[in-house]
């Protein structure tokens, strides 16, 4: 039972037993709704039992055969659609005639229309069809829509390009999100969650060098298209890659033998969420939309994510305006990238080792960005170095954005709920993205008080969401506790009920309530 003394029970965790319970023999095996897990844990004919140390080496080689792969493909995403912000400072705004009232800011912005549009698409592809066919494809694709960026030939084609772009690229942090949930604990997410996620940070320390020296070319066309020439190939390529090398779940994996396959199964008991299930669940995305909690998580990913917008379209044009060349703007974007991924990997790590710390870790990334924004909204041109200290830490709200994610995927059982929750807060952050850039127009350059002075206000809101969030699911266990029923649910694995869902058949004999972690 959750202690109510302790502080919101979703970031609990649980340290790991010497030796593992056997599985109690369940009812059926769901064949109606294709639960797979459930036919690998009745399958097994070993021993049902293993040790700590034994989980810990196959967690290692799970991470070795499955995050490198994560990280490859969401650092290439974010090369590919960071690029216009490093483009602009090569021709891309006077070539294609983004100079002119807001168009430049609204390429940005349509980009995320995309995205949200694209994202239930991709979700139900990846749970009707085998998710790493369905992102080897949607990402070999997107490849080639980075190429065609070449052929525009003004603002309307980019506006075309990057719509595209944004819908074949919207799929890919929900299916990550779903791969994750799949395979680890719900006390090891939020780290690995973070792991890929730095990818946007560390890519833009790699990208920078890469289109220093494309930049340099003087081949008969604009700069930047060498760019995308080349983000554009390497997409491709590693697209194809991922039909090989992408790890799906935990049932159809290669490279684990039946004793590890089923450890990796029946290790995830204690999430009560499935590993993979087939069959969409009306009733599940019902019960999603009437939770206040998935509505102020998406809340928090909406408001935070405005300050994305000067940090992926506006960072290079700002470091720009104060006075640095075209080139030395672009390597200034090293640092910036360095601090993101680095707080991006700490602080879902710091979620990783300490309990009930998430909501906190998520209201000082708001801080941060907050900080960061009030220096670039209120001192004077001459305090170039603090400015640009300001550029290095406004991406602070993405270390926040890598612990909600986690901690969304933690307090939701039921596949159909936890994949339609992962798209959701998807469309939160895609809003967000939407408005970033908007609120940045051109006759502010280039101090942008306006958007900073948005960015302020949007992220102390995020911030004390999260804090109104940890106040609910402590509220939620202390009545829990009152009434005597015991966290988590016993056949929620089994069955795929969700963290609400009430049973009361004689088979099961309890009222289940909602299960945070």
């Amino acid at each position: 039972m959750v202690d109510s003394e302790k502080a919101s029970a979703v970031d609990q965790q649980s340290d790991a037993p010497e030796t593992v319970e056997p599985i109690k023999p369940t009812q059926t095996v769901d064949t109606v709704h294709k639960d797979e897990a459930m036919k690998v844990l009745a399958a097994y004919t070993g021993s049902e039992e293993w040790t700590e140390q034994e989980e810990k080496k196959l967690r290692r080689k799970l991470d070795w055969k499955l995050l490198p792969v994560l990280c490859v493909t969401y650092g290439l995403q974010y090369y590919d659609k960071a690029m216009l912000s490093q483009a602009a400072l090569f021709g891309l705004r006077t070539d294609l005639g983004l100079n002119v009232g807001e168009r430049y800011s609204f390429s940005a912005s349509i980009f995320y229309i995309g995205f949200i549009i694209g994202a239930y698409p991709a979700m139900a592809l990846a749970q009707r069809f085998p998710i790493e066919r369905v992102a080897s494809i949607i990402v070999t694709i997107w490849g080639v829509c980075l190429l065609l960026t070449t052929v525009c030939k003004n603002y309307q084609g980019l506006y075309a390009q990057r719509f595209f772009l944004g819908f074949l690229e919207s799929g890919i942090s929900p299916m990550f999100m779903l791969i994750v949930g799949s395979f680890y604990k719900k006390n090891e997410q939020a780290l690995r969650m973070g792991v890929w996620y730095a990818m946007t940070g560390y890519a833009s320390i790699f990208s920078p060098l890469i289109n220093y020296g494309l930049g340099l070319i003087n081949g008969g066309v604009s700069s930047w298209r060498y760019m995308y020439y080349f983000a554009g190939s390497v997409t491709v390529v590693w697209g194809l890659a991922l039909w090989f090398v992408l790890p799906p779940d935990p049932v159809r994996s290669k490279g684990f033998n039946e004793r590890e396959r089923y450890i990796l199964v029946a290790r995830l008991r204690s999430n009560n969420s499935g590993v993979r299930n087939t069959h969409l669940k009306v009733d599940q995305i019902l019960e999603l939309l009437i939770d206040p909690k998935f509505w102020i998580v998406f809340s928090i990913a909406f408001l935070s994510m405005i300050a994305n917008g000067p940090i992926s379209t506006f960072i290079p044009i700002i470091i720009n305006g104060f006075g640095f060349s075209t080139l030395n703007s672009l390597l200034l974007l090293m640092p910036v990238g360095a601090y993101a991924g680095t707080m991006q990997l700490l602080i879902p790590l710091l979620a990783y080792k300490y309990k009930n710390i998430r909501s906190y870790l998520v209201f000082g990334a708001q801080v941060g960005t907050t900080l960061a924004a009030l220096l670039l909204w209120l001192l004077p041109m001459s305090a170039t170095g603090a400015l640009l200290f300001g550029c290095i830490i406004l991406p602070s709200v993405g270390s926040g954005y890598a612990v909600l994610m986690g901690l969304q995927i933690a307090n939701i059982a039921g596949y159909t709920k936890r994949s339609v929750a992962s798209s959701g807060l998807y469309i939160g952050y895609c809003l967000g993205n939407f408005v970033g850039p908007l609120v940045f127009k051109k006759q502010d350059a280039p101090r942008y008080i306006p958007g900073f002075i948005v960015v302020v206000v949007t992220s102390i809101i995020a911030g004390f969401l999260a804090l109104l969030y940890r106040l609910i699911c402590v509220w939620n266990n202390n009545q829990r506790d009152k009434a005597g029923i015991m966290e988590g649910f016993d056949h929620a694995y089994e069955d795929d009920l969700t963290d609400k869902k009430v049973a009361r058949s004689p088979v099961y004999g309890l009222i289940l309530l909602d299960n945070f972690r």
